[in-house]
């Protein structure tokens, strides 16, 4: 099974935190707005069957919602799914909400989505190939894949941990482990996992093409593979 149990456990323990603006999820909250205008700036949402994967307590996923989408989300933390079922129902969003991992849908259910998000979750799971690998299969005939992740180079280490973990503290200590940043280079070109920075999107489609946006959204794009 694609999990590891610390990282659920540890964001089990933080469920009842997603929806505060102001604590441990600030900055997600903050990010949250860009994220889902960028992904509706490239798939109109509108009527989109949507999927988004690690969807902890429902932050992107209420946003995408907003936008038109029919959503599901899902995550292995079964107490955050309970806090964004209980968000979502307070605020008359009708959202799909599912404990387990993308691979256990995929083996249990024929459904196919046109857009699928998959946002910090790569970093926290031991093989980031194989979830990659099972959300491309849960996309339609064209679909769209969006994904985001932390690049392994020193400045995510200053930024994403000694400083916002330890220094600036908007994060809770131990949320990332560096180990399990993902280097560029350390993937080959045509499985697709490439990312640029920090809080980068990387927007996959059936086609092999990404592209790749930092703080500001870019349509610029290159073929991989």
């Amino acid at each position: 099974m694609n999990i590891d149990q610390n990282e659920v456990t540890k964001f089990a323990e933080q469920a009842d935190k997603w929806w505060d603006k102001e604590g441990d999820f600030k900055p997600l909250h903050k990010i949250n707005p860009l994220r889902a205008s960028y992904i509706n700036d490239i798939v109109n949402l509108e009527n989109k069957n949507f999927l988004d994967v690690g969807c902890g307590g429902g932050i992107l996923t209420e946003a995408i919602f907003d936008k038109g989408a029919f959503v599901t989300g899902i995550d292995a933390a079964g107490p955050g799914i309970e806090t964004a079922r209980i968000h979502a129902k307070k605020n008359s969003k009708n959202i799909n909400y599912i404990v387990g991992t993308a691979e256990e849908f995929y083996e249990k259910n024929d459904e196919r989505f046109d857009v699928i998000s998959c946002l910090e979750v790569l970093e926290h799971v031991p093989d980031p190939k194989s979830l990659i690998d099972v959300c491309t299969k849960l996309l339609k005939p064209g679909g769209d894949l969006f994904l985001s992740t932390i690049n392994k180079n020193p400045r995510s280490w200053v930024t994403a941990i000694v400083g916002a973990e330890y220094i600036f503290k908007i994060l809770p200590k131990g949320t990332h482990e560096y180990d399990k940043f993902i280097k560029p280079s350390s993937r080959r070109r045509n499985t697709c996992t490439i990312f640029i920075s920090y809080n980068c999107i990387s927007k996959l489609s059936n086609s092999l093409r990404i592209s790749i946006c930092s703080t500001v959204p870019t349509k610029s794009s290159f073929p991989i593979g």
